[in-house]
């Protein structure tokens, strides 16, 4: 009997980046004098030359049409906040009626979609259309769904950025700048580039497709405007790293899959602590890279949810009363020589190099603060920050025992030693003695030094990172600049970097706090210590425009004036129109659905107490009139408020011609009304037959996966 061949799986190796035209490929498949300008124009910033753009083009095309692709597409980033894409065949005529298959190095470096179809902030009308993208080839092409994907930016026909990229590419380019300058003047000669890194974890809730079908607050604005607590919550804290549920296991198993192919380092991935909520975290990027890859995973995890039977939420609080979804924005800088310029190493106290970009940064945070507030801001996330299961809206940094004893140290006079943490012995003797972090963890801190990174907890769950990431790179290399500017005037460099280093202690260590960011006390210490306390994102969007904000963004020609204010524009329209939604879709659910329901189920009641009254007079009906009354009670209330709710939507028209004053209006008024009619329809929620009520609860939906 003849064997069967032997098939070999492949393996995890043989898959990661198997779809991504990466350095590897490019190797294989680039002439040598080809390889080697790209890389240059990859690894310095150099110009790229139009002849290698052409034979770079060919050889994508030969490798995405072998794995099957017909089209390919420039992947930009507008001010959406998501991904954009328009696909083009690779075909071209022929003149005896058939066609070849081309690609061009025009082709590669450019595409032109429609400007004034996306947010401009008023860059651009509606009858000026031209835009462009912009090959970006830091950031690897890659195949998905028979396409050659181009990671691109994407600016108007005038060259102001249009997207999220542009100026993230900007404020890495700044930041090397101002990092090499610094290094130099510190004696290190060998590193010649420094590169943000990122590692974003992201978290999300998996509920049942069939569920979310039912609910039309969820399928138009990502979030529950409606719904009563659940008997059972996050009360016993067992979901968090909890064991995965089978379906929901064999869906994380696919999206790795998918992410390892696409070259994203999909790392961790776990229960987190809200029912139906869950986890994935990547390795540290690039943050360009880390960006483009974090838009993949969200995309990655809708996608193969759907073919589960299941919904990936990515709202940040999609429901009341439980946990919400954040993005934690890991943060680092690296030099191209393998240098972690956030690693303390052993003696961090002695570390100079490292003492100095770290008071950087605190410098930066402190006297930036309003600017980051801004990065971490949307509509979705003012249900988040100051929960207590998310940073507070005052920005701080944790940095741990270690590091604030150093820093008082030095600001005493010298540092002379750091604290170790030592061992821990944990009493059983079959279980290993383990080495202990000279510092522990701080959850609550929205900015927290973790190791050899800051760790920015704000970031919403559905946003794109490229914005946090661009304000920090800014502000850091606004505050790189001046040390730089000091360091080249100084007679003794060591000196000034003491010097430094102890002014930027003494002026900025308002800003470390170690303690519960999360407790009241907190609140009150903050405000003494003038930390400004942004609840809104309404609020925080003026700060983009001010003096300050353009002053740093112009210096580091990140963006400019009309650049942010532009962003000032698309951010309080985007307020507005996701508030005013999400008050139609209220109205909606609220008038069609809850009311008819409610008002049947007070008929029945009252039908009920009929029948039994006309039955015999001898039974008691005090339970049902008692409930019949309540319920009446709620209706009539629940019905005024939604009359006030319609008005509230009406009035906001009004105020349209002034963006703040319309985005203002629909937070003090519109969604304060909103607040009152969901109170009524969750009271009902509890009072009405569960066999009438029209919505699945959250008991179905959290605990139904």
């Amino acid at each position: 009997m003849e064997k069967e061949p032997l098939v070999l799986q492949e393996t995890l190796e043989d898959t990661f980046g198997s779809n991504v035209f990466n350095d590897a490929v490019m190797r294989t498949r680039l002439p040598k004098n080809i390889y080697k300008a790209l890389k240059k124009t990859i690894d310095e910033g150099l110009p790229l030359d139009p002849s290698v753009a052409d034979v770079v083009a060919n050889a994508m095309k030969d490798w995405a049409i072998e794995k099957g692709a017909t089209h390919f597409t420039h992947w930009f980033q507008p001010m959406t906040g998501i991904t954009a894409e328009k696909h083009d065949s690779f075909i071209s005529p022929t003149s005896d009626g058939r066609v070849i298959l081309e690609f061009s190095g025009k082709e590669l470096i450019k595409g032109e979609p429609d400007a004034s179809s996306f947010p401009s902030g008023g860059l651009r009308a509606t009858f000026e259309a031209r835009g462009y993208t912009a090959w970006d080839c830091t950031s690897p092409a890659f195949f998905k769904d028979k396409t050659l994907y181009i990671p691109t930016a994407f600016c108007s026909y005038t060259g102001e950025a249009l997207d999220k990229k542009t100026p993230l590419l900007r404020s890495m380019e700044a930041l090397s700048k101002q990092a090499v300058r610094v290094l130099r003047l510190l004696g290190n000669t060998t590193a010649t580039k420094v590169t943000t890194t990122v590692g974003p974890e992201q978290e999300y809730f998996i509920i049942d497709k069939k569920l979310y079908d039912k609910r039309k607050d969820l399928i138009l604005t990502g979030r529950t405007l409606f719904g009563s607590k659940p008997p059972k919550g996050q009360e016993l804290e067992d979901h968090y790293f909890g064991a995965i549920k089978e379906r929901i296991s064999g869906f994380m198993a696919e999206v790795d899959q998918e992410l390892w192919k696409l070259g994203v380092l999909a790392k961790t991935k776990h229960n987190e602590v809200a029912p139906a909520q869950h986890e994935l975290a990547p390795i540290f990027s690039t943050t360009n890279i880390a960006t483009d890859h974090n838009q993949l995973v969200m995309e990655t995890l809708k996608k193969v949810a759907a073919r589960h039977g299941l919904v990936c939420l990515l709202h940040e609080k999609p429901f009341a009363g439980v946990n919400g979804s954040g993005k934690h924005n890991n943060w680092s800088m690296s030099t191209n020589d393998g240098q972690n310029l956030l690693d303390p190493g052993k003696t961090p106290h002695e570390n100079e190099q490292f003492l100095l970009f770290l008071t950087a940064v605190i410098q930066a945070v402190d006297e930036y603060s309003e600017i980051l507030r801004v990065a971490a801001a949307n509509p979705g996330n003012d249900h988040r920050l100051g929960a207590n299961e998310a940073p507070p809206a005052i920005i701080s940094i944790f940095l741990g025992e270690q590091l604030s004893d150093i820093l008082e140290q030095l600001e005493n006079g010298g540092a002379k030693s750091s604290k170790s943490g030592g061992e821990l012995r944990i009493g059983v003797t079959t279980l290993p003695t383990l080495p202990k972090d000279s510092t522990d963890r701080n959850r609550t801190s929205p900015f927290a030094f973790t190791g050899n990174k800051f760790e920015f907890r704000m970031v919403p769950s559905s946003a794109s990172i490229a914005g946090p990431n661009t304000a920090l790179n800014t502000i850091v290399a606004e505050i790189l600049s001046r040390i730089a500017d000091r360091l080249e005037k100084a007679t003794d460099v060591d000196a000034e970097v003491q010097a430094i280093i102890k002014e930027i202690i003494k002026n900025h260590k308002r800003i470390v706090f170690n303690g519960n960011n999360y407790s009241d006390e907190w609140v009150v210490e903050a405000e003494k210590r003038g930390l400004p306390n942004i609840k809104s994102t309404v609020a925080s969007i003026p700060y983009l425009i001010s003096d300050k904000s353009i002053k740093v963004f112009e210096n580091h020609g990140v963006l400019s004036k009309v650049e942010l204010h532009s962003r000032y524009e698309i951010f309080l329209e985007e307020y507005a129109k996701v508030i005013n939604i999400e008050a139609l879709t209220m109205l909606d659910i609220a008038k069609r659905q809850i009311l008819p329901a409610s008002i049947k189920f007070a008929g029945e009641l009252a039908a009920s107490i009929n029948k039994i009254k006309s039955a015999t007079a001898k039974a008691s009906t005090a339970a049902e009139e008692k409930l019949l009354v309540e319920v009446s009670a709620v209706v009539d209330s629940f019905s005024a408020n939604i009359a006030a709710l319609e008005k509230a939507v009406e009035e906001a028209e009004a105020t349209s011609g002034d963006a703040l004053k319309h985005a203002e209006f629909y937070r003090d008024v519109v969604f304060t009304t909103m607040a009152k009619v969901r109170v009524d329809a969750d009271k009902l929620e509890t009072l009405v037959d569960a066999s009438i009520w029209p919505l699945p609860t959250y008991a179905d939906m959290l605990f139904n996966v």
